[in-house]
């Protein structure tokens, strides 16, 4: 996969994510950051920007791409405890590659437990999520299910509430049972939560708003919520 920028480059390095190759422009003199590299033992190679340009679509790279190995993803099973208070978040749909990289940096803050998303109909981790999460893609667990009203219901099993998110109901976030491992779920950016997603919640809940708009982008909401679970 090819992932750019400095903070991802260093948060891979940190955690030791096997590199193949790496290149740098030709211009680019951040000494501490090359002393990083070095004291790593990470090789890399000069190039001109408009490789970089060209490697990574024309993204903001800050002057250095890597290829390295695929992120790791998750099952339900190996993640889920019965003994330990989880916090998880669940995204019903999510298209945006920004929002779930911001949902994965309030993650990594907020030591969320892991974020469970499906294989298809979502967005999948990318080198643009990788980005905008700045590094926190390599520390919080992504859980991949083949279908989020399974997931949903093998939650349950384990005594795991889901609570989601909808701003015509009359319960607040105030409201979640934080003695209860939680599971909050998220809609798609324009359509929100699907039906069944919704009807299979233990309960529906949202996040008060005072002014004159009725929403928040999801990446937001996410983060009130999982400060909210802390």
């Amino acid at each position: 996969m090819i992932v750019y920028g400095k903070n991802v480059i260093r948060e891979a390095v940190y955690a030791k994510r096997p590199f193949f190759n790496m290149y740098i422009d030709h211009k680019f003199s951040d000494y501490k950051f090359l002393t990083f590299l070095k004291d790593n033992d990470i090789r890399f190679e000069r190039v001109s920007k408009e490789r970089l340009n060209e490697l990574t679509s024309n993204a903001n790279h800050q002057g250095i791409v890597s290829n390295v190995q695929d992120y790791e993803t998750y099952t339900l099973e190996s993640i889920v405890k019965d003994d330990v208070l989880q916090r998880f978040i669940i995204l019903d749909g999510i298209e945006d590659p920004h929002n779930l990289g911001a949902i994965l940096r309030s993650a990594e803050a907020t030591k969320l437990t892991g974020i469970i998303m499906s294989k298809k109909g979502q967005v999948q981790l990318n080198a643009t999520v990788a980005k905008v999460s700045s590094g926190a893609i390599e520390h919080v667990p992504v859980i991949l299910v083949s279908n989020i009203n399974q997931a949903i219901l093998k939650l349950k099993e384990h005594n795991v509430c889901v609570v989601g998110t909808d701003g015509n109901t009359d319960l607040t976030y105030e409201m979640m049972p934080l003695e209860k491992s939680l599971a909050v779920v998220l809609g798609n950016e324009g359509e929100g939560m699907r039906p069944l997603v919704k009807k299979h919640c233990d309960m529906l809940v949202k996040i008060p708003m005072y002014g004159k708009i009725n929403s928040l982008n999801v990446s937001v909401a996410a983060a009130l919520m999982m400060y909210k679970m802390i």
